[in-house]
């Protein structure tokens, strides 16, 4: 099958699915011989809508095959077996997810052909639930609290939720796929389809193209369609970015003109020669042969590059300039990257030393450096003296949760007088600091419980009404409501139900 038949099938089924009409989209689906990773995900995206585990797992282990580096195919993989309860195997796949990601907060696949943002801290959510599911209650709560580190505004409430759930030892709901949401094949690439010559040529311009190809992997769905831009499909090009390609028509100008493309281009290509793992979030994740633009190289050998509409440093010294200028010769065969070691990684502040430089400049004169014991420890630099809603204000940031479902205290159990709050008195705090140091432990806030009123039964009582709680005299009846002044709503053993409140009588709380 070629590649313009199986786009048309794609497209022709995800139509379907757009039209409610799931059967029909699974069935042109399955029909392609050659499925590409984009395919294989969204055929397990169906059958896992239609309940069928297996198929669905077998799709999406043909995704990942294609596609080794899908983030969102092993998130769904990672779904599918937690809904067949093979827990190991689910906590591996959202584990695999989160290494794709690469430390970023989300990857946003709108520019793949999917409407949809597969967030680091829903993936972390995902792997404590495995976790608590699997009795490992203790790295749960550190997925949870990672998970703090890469949530948005609008995920607040979900992490929040969880962790409080993880310290009850309860589980909570898992975060799954939009169903309705597919690979879809490039809008204008498809349109592209319809514009043919008699002799089924696809009509071209007087313009010169650029081809970016992934076909090494024979995945051509993850070509990027521009205007005024063509990909190659030669299986043997093994090229990975920009190149020229000439006018494909006879009566050409003899200079090509400079394409718009190359005029909206920041910074001068380069292309990289060895795989790059970022340490710190500021760095980019690069792989032999992909093309970037450097915007500025600094004088420590870093690079500030933009690659696929992301900004990040790479080290220079793993780039080679490289000439896609409209009159740049035609490469007639890419030279694959260099196969000896990458050149020595250059030397940066890590951004932890540079955090605690940052505190040590500040704890001089009049700042205190307070070590806070958390569910993880961590330190923060404040002025001496600041007042209780200064202090609960940098803790509830750090921590990113509301300062009111927070307890401070100066001692590992928050009783009595080591309760720090609104109406503590501060000097007698910070009189407690030696050397510019203090510490403190925080936890979360839990409501005191309000002790149950229990009845004991002093007649039994007998109903038909299916509403009643029947009950016989000597009975213990936990009070549940109070529905007026006759009647109550209790407990009694695991029956529920209402009954006359002269029939009872109320148990002081201490002989509970």
């Amino acid at each position: 099958m070629s590649f313009l038949d199986t786009l048309r099938q794609w497209d022709e089924a995800v139509t379907c699915v757009d039209k409610k009409n799931q059967t029909e989209a699974l069935r042109i689906f399955l029909a392609i011989a050659e499925p590409n990773s984009k395919i294989y995900f969204n055929i397990g995206c169906l059958h896992l809508l239609n309940k069928d585990l297996d198929a669905a797992e077998k799709a999406f282990d043909g995704s990942i095959r294609k596609d080794e580096h899908l983030a969102v195919a092993f998130f769904q993989r990672g779904i599918t077996f937690y809904k067949k309860e093979r827990f190991e195997e689910s906590l591996g796949d959202f584990a695999n997810a989160y290494k794709a990601l690469r430390a970023n907060q989300l990857i946003d696949y709108k520019a793949l052909g999917l409407r949809y943002k597969l967030f680091a801290c829903e993936v972390l959510h995902n792997m404590a639930l495995v976790e608590a599911h699997l009795g490992n209650w203790k790295n749960a709560q550190e997925n949870l609290m990672k998970a703090r580190d890469y949530k948005t505004e609008s995920k607040l409430n979900l992490i929040d939720k969880a962790v409080q759930s993880i310290l009850r030892q309860k589980l909570f709901k898992l975060v799954e796929f939009p169903t309705s949401e597919l690979f879809r094949p490039n809008k204008n690439y498809v349109a592209e389809l319809e514009k043919k010559d008699y002799l089924g040529k696809a009509k071209v311009k007087n313009t010169i193209y650029i081809a970016i190809s992934n076909a090494s992997k024979n995945d051509y769905s993850s070509i990027a369609f521009f205007p005024q831009v063509v990909a190659s499909v030669k299986p043997q090009d093994q090229f990975s970015g920009f190149a020229p390609l000439q006018p494909q028509v006879q009566d050409g100008p003899v200079t090509p003109k400079e394409p718009e493309v190359f005029r909206a281009l920041e910074g001068k290509a380069h292309m990289v020669l060895f795989e790059f793992t970022p340490e710190t979030s500021d760095e980019l994740a690069v792989v032999p042969g992909n093309i970037v633009f450097v915007l500025q190289k600094g004088a420590d050998n870093w690079a500030s590059v933009i690659f696929n509409g992301r900004k990040g440093l790479v080290p220079y010294n793993y780039l080679q300039p490289l000439d896609i200028s409209p009159t740049s010769k035609i490469p007639e065969g890419i030279t694959p990257p260099p196969t000896h070691d990458p050149p020595m990684r250059p030397k940066r502040t890590p951004a932890t030393e540079r955090r605690l430089d940052n505190v040590k400049k500040e704890s001089k004169d009049d700042q205190c450096v307070v070590k806070i014991h958390f569910t993880f420890n961590f330190a923060i630099s404040i002025p001496m003296g600041s007042t209780y809603q200064v202090l609960i204000g940098k803790i509830s940031e750090k921590v990113k949760m509301e300062a009111t479902s927070l307890v401070l205290s100066l001692t590992p159990e928050a009783t009595g007088d080591s309760v720090i709050g609104a109406n503590t008195n501060m000097e007698s705090v910070w009189g407690r600091a030696k050397d510019g140091h203090l510490t403190m432990w925080c936890k979360i806030y839990e409501p005191p419980q309000e002790p149950q009123i229990c009845f004991t039964a002093l007649h039994t009582y007998e109903s038909s009404n299916p509403e009643d709680l029947s009950f016989e005299e000597g009975d213990k009846i936990i009070l549940l409501s109070r529905i007026t002044q006759d009647w109550l709503e209790g407990q009694c053993g695991e029956k529920t139900g209402i009954f006359p409140a002269s029939f009872v009588e109320e148990q002081p709380v201490k002989e509970q």
